[in-house]
């Protein structure tokens, strides 16, 4: 990874900063996106004291624009991009019943278009690299989970996203790594939007039981080193959640029901 170029969004907390610093040791230069600059100017006076180049870009990823300067201030800087992990997003929790459908938009513009439109604009410069693009999803990508709606539409949408670009660019050269964390301990769950948007607050869940941000960014980092194409995190919340997807569909929505309507505050029943 010495010298090689790595664009990180949603750098500034949880798995996306974890996979910066664990860039930052391999040497590689490293860029950071996220719409607050002044933890990202922090992380990155971090970063290099590891002796690693570090730029740091305001993006806001639900704006074509931000995510076009990104590419291109990585580009002007470091004259190529080796790895995009499209790692910003974020979450809620409220039955669409409930929900307010900007909340629902809201999520569709962070966690998909902000995908759709680094992938857009970095997609050239992989090429030409033969690099990988990386989207973190999570199982909800894979399952309907209950009182998320708009998270899981999203998930699943980048998923698909994810795949077809693998197929177009077989030919290319291009890696796609499309990552399922599972339950990871960050602070996407405290300000996940509820029905109205209004911040959740106290995460629901214990995170104490979670896998790290740390470990995660491990595994990913490890997929995208031998060019995976998928990464499932976690056995039961993950592999075998998958499975039971496949080939006991109904079993497992009654599970994932009564799994997430014992969370403090379920909006279930």
């Amino acid at each position: 990874m010495n010298s090689k170029v790595v664009i990180i969004t949603g750098a500034s907390s949880g798995i996306g900063e974890a996979l910066a610093y664990k860039y930052a040791k391999t040497k590689a230069n490293i860029v950071l996106a996220a719409r607050n600059i002044d933890k990202l100017k922090k992380i990155e006076q971090e970063l290099e004291a590891l002796d690693c180049k570090v730029l740091s870009v305001k993006t806001d990823v639900k704006n074509e624009l931000d995510c076009k300067n990104l590419i291109n201030l990585c580009v002007d800087r470091f004259g190529r991009i080796d790895i995009l992990i499209n790692n910003a997003g974020i979450s809620m929790r409220a039955l669409f019943d409930d929900l307010d459908l900007e909340v629902f938009k809201e999520l569709m513009d962070v966690n998909l278009w902000g995908t759709i439109y680094c992938t857009k604009y970095a997609l050239p410069y992989i090429q030409k690299s033969k690099g990988s693009i990386a989207g973190i999803i999570s199982i909800a990508g894979y399952i309907g989970l209950p009182a998320r709606a708009a998270y899981s539409t999203s998930k699943y949408a980048i998923r698909g996203f994810l795949d077809t670009i693998r197929v177009e660019n077989l030919k290319k050269g291009v890696h796609v790594l499309v990552a399922a964390p599972g339950f990871t301990s960050s602070n996407i769950r405290s300000v996940a939007r509820t029905a109205d948007g209004s911040a959740q607050g106290e995460t629901p869940r214990n995170e104490d039981k979670m896998m790290s941000a740390e470990e995660c960014a491990d595994h990913i980092a490890k997929a995208i080193r031998k060019r995976k194409s998928e990464l499932i995190l976690t056995f039961i919340e993950g592999k075998f959640t998958v499975w039971l997807s496949k080939w006991f569909p109904r079993l497992l929505d009654k599970l994932s029901y009564n799994h997430m309507a014992k969370e403090p505050n379920s909006p279930l029943k």
